[in-house]
């Protein structure tokens, strides 16, 4: 079955209000910068979004936060987004914080079926013992807040019992994609996307570079075809963005002195 669609925009647009999505990449690794884009033209309001992250202020799905179209966050990291901040603190956004590996592990149950698991992350912290702000009332105070979670015991040692999850539509970006919608990431691109590619019933990829069906050894495979329903080619034109660089000298570059080193 040919999967690739022609343009984005048509990828998109059945996602509507109030959905639910699952999103790859990490801070702005392996985003799915022409979808995210895409649904910002549409329209779609009241999502609920479940991704490591959420941008910046001014890429990635920062681009929908800042419009107002995120209601709800699944995220384990959030803290390069300023505007993020301001929107949970004043009550307009909801936040569930997850740690990462349960978020990860919690996306990759979701797509394999599995509705729960037990996991000593978080044993004997607020994760457990509920009472996390959610979303914060206009004047700071706490209008929800996460429940306590369900605990039980293997082998001397606690467990936390994390439901998995799926979503409406997962947004993903590969590197490589057939038309059957087998797929390859690179390097730390492969993060959350193959999860989230996984818990999305509906899941849409964008690849960098599309080819014909069979021309991708199955052993390179990252992510087999049947969890993708739709491929789209990335939109070359958006470019790919470094969060925050940080760089090293060049081994033998001499590095001149401030006058301020310690004597």
């Amino acid at each position: 079955m040919d999967k690739v669609m022609a343009a984005a925009a048509q990828a998109v647009a059945d996602i509507p209000d109030g959905a639910s999505l699952a999103v790859g990449g990490f801070g702005l690794c392996g985003i799915p910068s022409t979808l995210i884009a895409a649904l910002a033209g549409t329209g779609a309001a009241g999502l609920r979004v479940v991704s490591n992250n959420c941008g910046v202020d001014d890429w990635g799905l920062g681009l929908l936060l800042r419009a107002g179209r995120i209601a709800r966050m699944t995220s384990s990291y959030v803290g390069e987004n300023k505007e993020f901040a301001r929107q949970y603190l004043s009550g307009e956004l909801e936040v569930e914080l997850t740690p990462q590996g349960t978020l990860a592990e919690r996306l990759r149950a979701g797509g394999t079926g599995i509705p729960a698991f037990y996991t000593p992350a978080g044993v004997g912290t607020q994760v457990e013992e509920g009472g996390l702000p959610w979303r914060h009332t206009a004047d700071g105070g706490v209008a929800v807040a996460s429940p306590p979670k369900e605990t039980r015991e293997f082998g001397g040692r606690r467990y936390l019992l994390e439901e998995a999850i799926t979503a409406d539509f997962a947004l993903v970006r590969a590197a490589v994609a057939d038309r059957h919608g087998n797929c390859v990431f690179h390097a730390a691109a492969r993060n959350f996307n193959p999860l989230c590619a996984m818990a999305g019933r509906v899941t849409v990829v964008e690849a960098e570079r599309i080819v014909e069906a069979g021309e991708l050894h199955p052993d390179a495979v990252h992510l087999p075809g049947v969890y993708v329903d739709r491929v789209v080619a990335a939109d070359a034109s958006l470019g790919k963005r470094v969060e925050r660089r940080t760089t090293r000298p060049r081994i033998g570059a001499v590095v001149p002195r401030t006058g301020s080193e310690e004597k």
